[in-house]
Protein backbone atom coordinates (compact mmCIF):
# COMPACT_ATOMS: atom_id res chain seq x y z
CA UNK A 1 0.00 0.00 0.00
CA UNK A 2 1.46 3.91 -1.01
CA UNK A 3 1.27 5.34 2.24
CA UNK A 4 2.93 8.37 0.01
CA UNK A 5 1.49 11.89 0.42
CA UNK A 6 1.34 14.90 -1.89
CA UNK A 7 2.78 18.19 -1.67
CA UNK A 8 1.32 20.22 -4.44
CA UNK A 9 3.83 23.40 -4.94
CA UNK A 10 2.38 25.86 -6.91
CA UNK A 11 5.64 27.83 -8.71
CA UNK A 12 6.79 30.65 -10.68
CA UNK A 13 10.19 30.59 -12.39
CA UNK A 14 10.42 34.66 -11.96
CA UNK A 15 9.44 34.36 -8.25
CA UNK A 16 13.09 34.73 -6.10
CA UNK A 17 11.45 33.31 -3.43
CA UNK A 18 9.62 30.55 -5.36
CA UNK A 19 13.65 29.28 -5.98
CA UNK A 20 14.50 29.60 -2.32
CA UNK A 21 11.92 27.42 -2.04
CA UNK A 22 12.99 24.62 -4.80
CA UNK A 23 15.61 23.03 -2.99
CA UNK A 24 14.06 23.22 0.86
CA UNK A 25 10.75 21.01 -0.76
CA UNK A 26 12.21 18.49 -2.75
CA UNK A 27 14.57 17.83 0.10
CA UNK A 28 11.37 16.98 1.83
CA UNK A 29 11.10 13.46 -0.23
CA UNK A 30 14.16 12.37 1.62
CA UNK A 31 13.01 13.11 5.02
CA UNK A 32 9.15 12.24 4.86
CA UNK A 33 6.65 9.76 3.06
CA UNK A 34 5.94 12.42 0.63
CA UNK A 35 5.98 13.49 -3.20
CA UNK A 36 6.27 16.86 -4.37
CA UNK A 37 3.63 18.32 -7.90
CA UNK A 38 5.20 20.96 -9.46
CA UNK A 39 2.20 23.06 -10.77
CA UNK A 40 2.66 25.89 -12.53
CA UNK A 41 0.80 29.51 -11.46
CA UNK A 42 1.63 32.61 -12.70
CA UNK A 43 1.08 36.32 -10.47
CA UNK A 44 0.23 39.42 -12.58
CA UNK A 45 2.99 41.65 -10.91
CA UNK A 46 2.09 44.78 -13.06
CA UNK A 47 -1.54 44.44 -11.72
CA UNK A 48 0.01 43.70 -8.11
CA UNK A 49 2.92 46.14 -7.84
CA UNK A 50 2.59 47.85 -10.95
CA UNK A 51 4.62 48.00 -13.90
CA UNK A 52 7.99 49.38 -13.38
CA UNK A 53 8.13 53.48 -15.30
CA UNK A 54 4.91 53.73 -13.81
CA UNK A 55 4.90 52.15 -10.03
CA UNK A 56 4.12 54.33 -6.75
CA UNK A 57 6.87 55.02 -4.79
CA UNK A 58 5.26 53.35 -2.28
CA UNK A 59 5.37 49.90 -4.49
CA UNK A 60 8.92 50.52 -5.18
CA UNK A 61 9.68 50.93 -1.57
CA UNK A 62 7.74 47.74 -0.75
CA UNK A 63 9.03 45.74 -3.98
CA UNK A 64 12.83 46.89 -2.95
CA UNK A 65 11.92 45.94 0.42
CA UNK A 66 10.66 42.84 -0.92
CA UNK A 67 14.44 41.99 -2.62
CA UNK A 68 16.25 43.12 0.09
CA UNK A 69 15.10 39.89 2.53
CA UNK A 70 15.75 37.51 -0.61
CA UNK A 71 18.95 38.61 -0.45
CA UNK A 72 19.38 38.19 2.99
CA UNK A 73 17.62 34.36 2.79
CA UNK A 74 20.11 33.40 -0.48
CA UNK A 75 23.28 34.90 1.27
CA UNK A 76 22.85 32.64 4.07
CA UNK A 77 22.53 29.48 1.59
CA UNK A 78 25.13 31.07 -0.98
CA UNK A 79 22.65 31.49 -3.64
CA UNK A 80 23.13 34.00 -6.27
CA UNK A 81 20.11 36.55 -6.73
CA UNK A 82 20.16 39.35 -8.89
CA UNK A 83 16.59 41.38 -9.19
CA UNK A 84 15.53 41.66 -12.78
CA UNK A 85 15.58 44.70 -14.83
CA UNK A 86 12.05 44.52 -16.26
CA UNK A 87 9.15 41.82 -15.41
CA UNK A 88 9.10 38.92 -17.61
CA UNK A 89 6.54 36.88 -18.79
CA UNK A 90 7.61 32.64 -17.45
CA UNK A 91 4.69 31.34 -20.23
CA UNK A 92 7.65 29.65 -22.14
CA UNK A 93 9.60 28.25 -19.76
CA UNK A 94 6.19 26.97 -18.26
CA UNK A 95 5.20 25.00 -21.42
CA UNK A 96 9.33 23.67 -21.55
CA UNK A 97 8.95 22.62 -18.02
CA UNK A 98 5.72 20.70 -18.75
CA UNK A 99 7.44 19.03 -21.95
CA UNK A 100 10.53 18.09 -19.37
CA UNK A 101 8.05 16.61 -16.86
CA UNK A 102 6.63 14.39 -19.68
CA UNK A 103 10.10 13.32 -19.98
CA UNK A 104 10.69 12.90 -16.34
CA UNK A 105 12.90 15.38 -16.25
CA UNK A 106 11.45 18.26 -14.84
CA UNK A 107 14.34 18.98 -12.07
CA UNK A 108 17.30 18.93 -13.95
CA UNK A 109 15.26 21.31 -16.07
CA UNK A 110 13.86 23.31 -13.79
CA UNK A 111 16.83 23.72 -11.45
CA UNK A 112 19.04 25.60 -14.27
CA UNK A 113 16.10 27.91 -15.18
CA UNK A 114 16.32 29.18 -11.43
CA UNK A 115 19.64 29.07 -11.57
CA UNK A 116 20.35 31.31 -14.83
CA UNK A 117 17.50 33.83 -14.90
CA UNK A 118 18.38 34.63 -11.50
CA UNK A 119 22.22 35.21 -11.85
CA UNK A 120 20.74 36.99 -15.27
CA UNK A 121 22.39 34.32 -17.47
CA UNK A 122 19.18 33.34 -19.06
CA UNK A 123 16.36 35.48 -21.04
CA UNK A 124 13.18 33.46 -19.83
CA UNK A 125 11.35 34.35 -22.67
CA UNK A 126 13.58 33.25 -25.43
CA UNK A 127 12.61 29.91 -26.48
CA UNK A 128 15.62 28.79 -28.29
CA UNK A 129 17.31 29.59 -25.03
CA UNK A 130 14.66 27.14 -23.21
CA UNK A 131 15.15 24.78 -25.75
CA UNK A 132 19.05 24.67 -25.25
CA UNK A 133 18.48 23.70 -21.36
CA UNK A 134 16.14 20.95 -22.04
CA UNK A 135 18.79 18.95 -24.50
CA UNK A 136 21.38 20.05 -21.60
CA UNK A 137 18.94 18.17 -19.10
CA UNK A 138 18.89 15.42 -21.44
CA UNK A 139 15.12 16.19 -22.33
CA UNK A 140 13.53 16.03 -26.19
CA UNK A 141 12.86 19.80 -27.18
CA UNK A 142 10.58 18.72 -29.96
CA UNK A 143 7.11 18.52 -28.20
CA UNK A 144 8.65 22.26 -26.38
CA UNK A 145 8.61 23.17 -30.35
CA UNK A 146 5.19 22.11 -31.52
CA UNK A 147 3.85 23.70 -28.35
CA UNK A 148 5.32 27.26 -29.14
CA UNK A 149 3.88 26.51 -32.89
CA UNK A 150 0.20 25.55 -31.64
CA UNK A 151 0.26 27.55 -28.42
CA UNK A 152 -3.32 27.96 -28.33
CA UNK A 153 -4.42 24.61 -29.43
CA UNK A 154 -2.44 22.54 -26.58
CA UNK A 155 -0.15 24.57 -24.41
CA UNK A 156 -2.49 27.16 -23.49
CA UNK A 157 -5.40 24.86 -22.38
CA UNK A 158 -2.57 22.89 -20.73
CA UNK A 159 -1.68 25.66 -18.79
CA UNK A 160 -5.29 27.04 -17.95
CA UNK A 161 -6.10 23.59 -16.21
CA UNK A 162 -3.41 24.02 -13.96
CA UNK A 163 -4.36 27.97 -13.37
CA UNK A 164 -7.74 26.18 -12.45
CA UNK A 165 -6.11 23.55 -10.36
CA UNK A 166 -4.62 26.86 -8.42
CA UNK A 167 -8.17 28.59 -8.07
CA UNK A 168 -9.96 25.70 -6.58
CA UNK A 169 -6.99 25.58 -4.15
CA UNK A 170 -7.90 28.85 -3.68
CA UNK A 171 -3.98 29.82 -3.95
CA UNK A 172 -3.36 33.22 -4.53
CA UNK A 173 0.49 33.97 -4.89
CA UNK A 174 3.44 31.64 -4.83
CA UNK A 175 5.67 29.42 -3.57
CA UNK A 176 2.03 28.38 -2.37
CA UNK A 177 2.42 24.35 -0.72
CA UNK A 178 -1.06 22.55 -0.38
CA UNK A 179 -0.84 19.16 1.76
CA UNK A 180 -3.78 17.62 2.63
CA UNK A 181 -6.17 20.64 1.81
CA UNK A 182 -3.83 22.82 3.67
CA UNK A 183 -2.32 26.00 2.18
CA UNK A 184 1.22 27.14 3.14
CA UNK A 185 2.45 30.54 1.38
CA UNK A 186 5.35 31.82 1.25
CA UNK A 187 9.42 29.92 1.65
CA UNK A 188 9.65 31.24 5.01
CA UNK A 189 6.64 28.92 6.48
CA UNK A 190 8.19 25.93 5.12
CA UNK A 191 8.72 24.82 8.70
CA UNK A 192 4.80 25.27 9.62
CA UNK A 193 4.86 22.69 6.40
CA UNK A 194 7.14 20.35 8.23
CA UNK A 195 4.96 20.17 11.40
CA UNK A 196 2.11 19.63 9.53
CA UNK A 197 3.86 16.56 7.81
CA UNK A 198 5.15 15.41 11.26
CA UNK A 199 1.62 15.48 12.69
CA UNK A 200 0.31 13.19 9.71
CA UNK A 201 3.38 11.08 10.41
CA UNK A 202 4.83 11.36 7.76
CA UNK A 203 8.82 11.73 8.72
CA UNK A 204 10.46 8.63 7.69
Amino acid sequence: MDDTAEIKFYFAYTSPFTYLAYDPICALEDTHRVRVRFIPYGVNIRRVYGDVPVRSNRNQLKVRYLYLDVRRFARERGIVIYPPKKIYSARYAFYAGMCADDQNLFRPYARMVFERFWSRNLEVENADALAAIMLEAGADPAQFRHYIANEDEAAKPRLKRCFAEAESDHVFGVPTFVIDGELFWGYDRIDWLIRKLDAMNLRR
